[in-house]
């Protein structure tokens, strides 16, 4: 049992004994000892003072006097103000550290029996990846790794945005523009030349608006009326009614992008179970379209538009289906919901999707539900802040995305070039080098965007995410090899080592090794593995101080030796656990 749950248990028998009251341990606040006070774990008993009908000091007093006599792992307590400091005895440190060294899935929570699926990066093929994706990406893949070491069956799915007429944009260039250039005759990546499509489109859209402005247009006719615009529509129109030319060309130039996007999902060490196409599921969407007109939750404009009325639910009209019969995005979201939640028994289902879809999936679950689909309570949109640069915001549109492809590189560079001025790779390889520079690079990536919060925007910075001090992924990388390589100057560590005199150093590092499965949980209830990510740098940060500090091969005494080895051992183990959730591998020398 973790020690503030075993406390938390204790505690409640006290109240209990002495007060004649029933309290679910549970409720009772337990949390670690601050740092200028003595003790491992302080109970706050204001909750309590209803119960025991005594002062704070007295109450804590009381309770503290209790848990000193009837629970043996309790060395000392003592009291400050409304708080019971709660000091544990170095045998029983020592025990937690031999159960957690023991446990052979430490921090894997039960299985819940549960099936859930993620579904996250979710592209368009009318451009390559971009640094926004890749906070999708990241997000998406350490979610799913998150809810399985809560106990979850995950299903890590994605839904390819194939058609629509985003994808006719780039069609409509490479045919007017492009002159029959493939990637294999210009050397270009395929997502990139379709990416290239859709930028020269945007650019011919606008100079058409602008024309038909000059000569007396509003702006918002001219939108409509320019000729690339109502040509792409076309081509949607013919897409769906299976236009055999059209159909071609949407196979050839998918065919492209799909070649770029897994080259990219390599490089991330991102895998889906399930892969999608919006070109296969959007007629699943116009068969709810058709049930909801039946049932009366949905209705038809004179222009033959569907739209669902949700004003009356404080939202708005609501287009499901556009008055030449072509499908919206909230189309294909009903009939793929459906779907997935039939075939695959789902318990749960996570769409890891930017804040800016915020209403759409309002509206989602909102229809879902008048459909008759009571599983509808059950999706939730994990709702992640979008990234920015120091120069700004990113525009697909004309270009000015960070490419995840160039960015991938540049991770690898900043890597080279900040390992090869420490000077600490020049007794390896080069090839190991090579598989080093990527897996700093990469760690450094991830972990940079993991930590933060994913409600909230952030600022990526590519040098500050290499930093081999601070809050960083080469840093943990870094601790994880020093480790390992400390355990391989010691050679082989005995089975049974024991400690009795272990130093409040060694029990800060333990007492942070035993909160990893609370940790993982607490995770898995706020769908934040940023709180996985900041529990390793805590972790990593407390091992270097103690390495600092403490004499480990230098120490003379065998046993304590032994002992300091098979702790930091054990801290090397769990860094690899809580940076598996990140997806961020830990070398073994660095």
């Amino acid at each position: 049992m973790e020690p503030g749950k075993l406390l938390a248990a204790k505690a409640s028998e006290a109240v209990k004994a002495l007060y004649g009251a029933e309290v679910d341990a549970s409720l009772l606040q337990i949390q670690p000892t601050r740092k200028e006070f003595e003790g491992d774990y302080t109970l706050v008993v204001f909750p309590l003072l209803r119960t025991s009908r005594k002062g704070p000091e007295q109450t804590a007093g009381e309770i503290g006097a209790w848990l000193g006599e009837n629970v043996p792992e309790v060395a000392s307590t003592n009291v400050v103000k409304g708080f019971l400091n709660i000091v544990l005895s170095p045998l029983y440190w020592a025990e937690v550290l031999d159960d957690i060294a023991a446990a052979e899935n430490f921090g894997q929570l039960p299985a819940t029996g549960k099936t859930v699926m993620v579904e996250f990066s979710s592209p368009n093929t009318n451009k390559p990846l971009h640094l926004g994706h890749i906070r999708n990406n990241l997000l998406g893949d350490s979610v799913s790794r998150l809810l399985a070491a809560g106990g979850d069956n995950v299903i890590k799915a994605t839904l390819v945005n194939d058609r629509g007429v985003h994808i006719c944009k780039s069609m409509l260039a490479w045919k007017k523009l492009f002159g029959g250039k493939t990637p294999e005759s210009t050397g270009i990546k395929g997502d990139h030349l379709v990416g290239d499509c859709y930028v020269a489109f945007d650019k011919l859209y606008k100079s058409e608006v602008k024309a038909l402005t000059d000569g007396g247009m509003s702006e918002d006719e001219a939108r409509k009326e320019a000729p690339s615009i109502k040509e792409a529509h076309e081509m949607l129109v013919k897409w769906e009614q299976g236009d055999r030319e059209v159909r071609d060309l949407w196979k050839m130039m998918n065919g492209w992008v799909f070649a770029g996007f897994d080259e990219t999902y390599r490089a991330l060490g991102i895998s889906f179970d399930k892969v999608y196409y919006e070109s296969q599921t959007y007629l699943l969407g116009k068969e709810l379209v058709q049930k909801g007109l039946e049932t009366g939750v949905f209705t038809t404009d004179p222009d033959g538009s569907v739209w669902c009325d949700l004003t009356a639910d404080g939202l708005d009209r609501k287009l499901v289906l556009r008055g030449d019969g072509t499908s919206v995005y909230i189309t294909q979201d009903l009939g793929t919901a459906e779907r997935r939640f039939s075939e695959c028994h789902l318990d749960s289902h996570v769409y890891v999707v930017g804040n800016e879809q915020d209403y759409h999936f309002q509206v989602l679950k909102l229809i879902l539900k008048k459909l008759g689909f009571d599983w509808s309570d059950r999706i939730y949109h994990l709702s992640y802040g979008m990234v920015e640069l120091p120069e700004g915001k990113m525009k697909s549109r004309e270009g000015t995305v960070v490419d995840a492809d160039d960015l991938l590189e540049k991770m690898y560079l900043e890597a080279k070039a900040t390992s090869e001025e420490s000077g600490k790779l020049d007794d390896i390889s080069a090839d190991e080098k090579e598989r080093l520079y990527r897996m700093i690079g990469l760690g450094a990536l991830k972990y940079f965007i993991i930590k933060v919060d994913p409600r909230k925007t952030m600022l990526f910075d590519p040098k500050e995410s290499i930093d081999f001090n601070g809050n960083t992924g080469p840093f943990i990388q870094y601790t994880h090899a020093r480790i390992r390589s400390i355990l391989r100057k010691a050679g082989e560590i005995p089975a049974q080592v024991r400690n009795d005199g272990i130093s409040p150093k060694e029990i800060r590092l333990i007492r942070i090794l035993s909160a990893y499965p609370g940790k993982v949980a607490e995770a898995v209830a706020a769908l934040s593995p940023a709180l996985v990510a900041n529990y390793a740098y805590d972790l990593a940060k407390e091992f270097n101080q103690y390495y600092h500090d403490t004499r480990i091969l230098q120490e003379p005494d065998e046993a304590v030796r032994a002992w300091r080895l098979a702790l930091i051992r054990t801290v090397a183990d769990v860094l690899v656990k809580a940076m598996g959730i990140l997806g961020i591998e830990l070398p073994e020398r660095m």
